[in-house]
């Protein structure tokens, strides 16, 4: 058997690889950067997360006579309006954990 031998690459030929070698590191360094990347957000997101959350029951005091009129859902709160006497009240909860947010109370001008 007769073994071929691969003649010394001139010296332009010798610029092409190593053009092309650091062509190679750079690409091979970007994609082993942006998999990191991808990753560590995937990473982030799973051990950010509270896991499940536990039932709780929990018992919210409405004033004397107050009635609910409507309830919704706005992003990650719980809209709670109510009629109390005569005024209208806008309670909010944190949907996640329940407890109270915020009061808004109209009432009319005497």
């Amino acid at each position: 058997m007769t073994e071929t031998v691969a003649p010394e690459p001139t010296p332009e030929q010798a610029a092409l690889f190593t053009r092309v070698r650091r062509m190679m590191l750079i690409a091979g360094l970007t994609t082993a950067l942006a998999v990191s990347a991808v990753l560590i957000a995937i990473g982030y997101r799973l051990f950010r997360t509270e896991g499940s959350t536990v039932a709780t029951d929990i018992t919210a005091t409405l004033p004397k006579g107050a009635r609910i009129v409507t309830t919704g859902v706005a992003g990650d709160r719980l809209v709670v309006t109510l009629d109390v006497g005569g005024a209208t009240e806008i309670r909010t909860f944190d949907a996640h954990t329940l407890k109270a947010t915020g009061r808004l109370k109209f009432v009319s001008e005497p």
